[in-house]
Formats: structure tokens, sequence, C-alpha cells
């Protein structure tokens, strides 16, 4: 039988005795604590009043009792859900623009991979003195991350912050996790000891962005199990504006009911193995390089010049970027071809670096390049090699 691990616990209170409750009858809250801190309390005093009035214009209770946050990697939302009862449903307050993003889509593995995370988390730390002006901690890596990324070093210090940058967090402007910071610690003044944060891959029910999903599989298809969970829990809160239990099994793996699977309105895809992949067989043009001089008076140049030139570089790489190992941010691969007499491009070979199945793209594209403006030595056209580095980055 598989060991199951709740992925979040409530933790129910002891009642110790009168005698000792009446010696610690002084329990300071969680916002006065908040209020200690001379920049919170200033933020506290701003933010209330101007919380309070969205809150009404919306038919919601402020303080809410309990928030939901859900965010979205690919189209780089974040939602703040709000109730004040337990039984009732959550009702959406507010979305935020996320204003950087790392790393590509699917789970943070390892540290350094500026990977955002993906998977349920909760607040688990309220950072005033944060170097991003605010921050709200993450339980990463929870249960699941603990048993599926690096043992040795898996990552963490995961933060909802401000100051807009990142490098695998999730940020937002200074005055929204100003707005945020005030929810959350309202929150668990109120007694919200574990304030969920679901991080998706994408916003499902975007077209575009279902599409770029379904595109992304089919280049990994190992990530389909979790990008399924992630889906079924989308759909079931879209149902029930509520949170469903989420457990982790032995493995590392989400579990959850029938009742949140079938909540998915899409179709699980079926399961696609990947193709054993065969490297492409290339034919060389027939060509003597004795006939490339060793000096010229004028280089080749590509079509639109040196900066048309450079958006066809960057593009290749991204293209190519898809076949990196999903750890490998990046990667340089030197290309060697030859800009012919009537400026047409021949025999591109990769001198180093990439793998074979990034290369097949930088290969394809140099092949099809459009025909240069051809070297010139003394007057007359001539063959010329030359070599470029092509950055392959996600």
């Amino acid at each position: 039988m598989k060991k199951i691990f709740l992925l979040f616990c409530f933790i129910s209170a002891i009642v110790i005795g009168q005698s000792q409750t009446s010696q610690n009858s002084f329990q300071p809250t969680f916002i006065n604590y908040q209020r200690s801190f001379p920049k919170i309390n200033d933020i506290i005093k701003r933010k209330e009043d101007t919380l309070a009035k969205q809150f009404a214009e919306k038919g919601l209770i402020w303080p809410a009792s309990y928030i939901y946050i859900r965010s979205f990697k690919y189209d780089s939302q974040m939602e703040v859900w709000v109730k004040n009862n337990k039984k009732d449903q959550y009702k959406l307050f507010k979305t935020y623009k996320i204003c950087a993003m790392a790393g590509t889509l699917g789970p943070k593995r390892i540290q350094g991979d500026y990977q955002v995370p993906e998977g349920f988390y909760y607040i688990n730390e309220f950072n005033p003195k944060s170097l991003y002006h605010l921050s709200l901690g993450l339980n990463y890596p929870n249960p699941s991350d603990q048993l599926l990324s690096d043992s040795a070093q898996p990552g963490g210090d995961i933060y909802i912050h401000g100051s807009c940058v990142t490098t695998g967090c999730i940020p937002i402007t200074d005055s929204q996790v100003e707005e945020l910071y005030v929810l959350a610690a309202n929150a668990k003044n109120k007694g919200q000891d574990f304030i969920p944060v679901h991080i998706f891959p994408i916003q499902f029910k975007n077209k575009r962005s279902s599409d770029y999903l379904d595109n992304y599989l089919k280049s990994f298809p190992s990530y389909y199990p979790l990008a399924n969970t992630l889906k079924a829990v989308y759909y079931y809160f879209d149902k029930h504006h509520d949170v469903p239990l989420i457990m982790v099994d032995s493995k590392g793996d989400y579990v959850v009911d029938d009742e949140v699977k079938k909540a998915s309105i899409v179709t699980a895809p079926v399961k696609v193995e990947k193709k054993k992949y065969e490297k492409k067989i290339r034919t060389q043009v027939p060509f003597d390089e004795k006939e490339i001089p060793t000096s010229v008076n004028k280089l080749p140049v590509y079509p639109g010049g040196n900066d048309a030139f450079q958006t066809f570089l960057q593009t290749t790489g991204k293209d190519a970027a898809i076949f990196l190992p999903e750890e490998q941010h990046t990667a340089y691969v030197q290309v060697e071809f030859i800009v012919d007499k009537a400026g047409k491009v021949i025999n591109p070979r990769v001198v180093k670096g990439g793998n074979d199945e990034a290369n097949d793209v930088i290969l394809d594209a140099f092949e099809n390049m459009p025909v240069w403006t051809p070297a010139i030595r003394l007057e007359q056209n001539v063959p010329m090699k030359l070599r470029q580095t092509v950055v392959v980055g996600k």
C-alpha cells in the first residue's frame, strides 16, 4: 500500500489547562506583530482604507478571512481570490500582472535552474525586510519537490515579491505586493495559517496558451502527468470555487480524488512516446576549398546587413532551444559555413556545442538562408568561409 503524505496539514489547538492559559493571557495578534515594523505599519495605514473600498465595490467583506492565490507562468498573471467563511465559495478579488519571468514551462528541479516552481504550495513566511521591498515566502521544496528534485541541491527561497526582477520567483509591482501582503497578513491574523498558492504553467482557458502547452508537451511527454494534474485542479476550482484536498504519494506524484479528475473539461491527451531520434543525413555540395582566398577586400554581407543577420541568429537560437535538456538553460553552438562566389550558403557544419536535435534545427536554418552579397577580392566575387556562434537559449 502506497504511503500517502498530506500536503497541507491543519494543526488543531490543544487546551493545556486553565492555569497555564491565565499565565499567558496576553497573546499579541499577528497583525499587531506586523505593525511593530514601522515600514509595515505605514503600509497598513495607507492600504487598508483603499482595500476596504475596493472590497465594497465588489460586494466583498473586508478583511477577508481566507485568501487563495493562483499564478499562471506563461500568461504572467496572478489571481487573488477571497472569502469569509469556510463553507463559502471563493470570489475573485483582483488579477495582478507578473512583471518579470524566468525559466520555461515545467517544475523546478534543481538550484540555479532559474525555474519558477509548478505545483501546490502555501505561504510560510512574511518578510517585511526583503531586499525586494516586501516578500511572501512559499514552502518550496514541498513534499513532492523533496522526492522529485535534486536531493543535494533542490533550490529554495521562492517568494512572491516586489521590485519587478526575478531569477525564479514571482515578482509583482511594489504597490501590488503591499496590497497582497496586507491581505495575507489579515487572513493569517483571522486564523488562516495555510494560505494556498497554486502555480500553473498556463491559464488553461486561454486558447493561445493551451496551444503553446500542447506544442511543448510534444517535445517533453514526461511532463504530461504533472500538467494533467495541474489542469484538473484548475478546472475543479473553476467549477466549485473551492480548493481541493491534494496529497503526495511515495513517488512524489500529486494525488487528487476522482471528483477533481472529472472536473477537467479538457480530455487528457493520449500518452505519446517520444520517437527515437535519427540524425539527419546531409549532402555536401562539391567544393574545392582551395578556391577560398586568404584575404579579401570586402567581406560577404547578409541581406539586410548585420542587424538582419543578428535577428536571424536570435530566431534560430530560440527555435533550437526547445531541444535543450530540461536542466540546461543555454548552449553555445559554433557553426562553420561557406558563402560561395554567387552568395549562396553551402556546407554548413557544427564545429562545437549543442546536441544532435538542436544542431539539426540550426543547420536547417543555415542551409535555407537567403543569398548573400558575396565577398570581393580585386573587384571579383570570391567564396569565403565564415564561423559564427549561435546562442541557443530558452
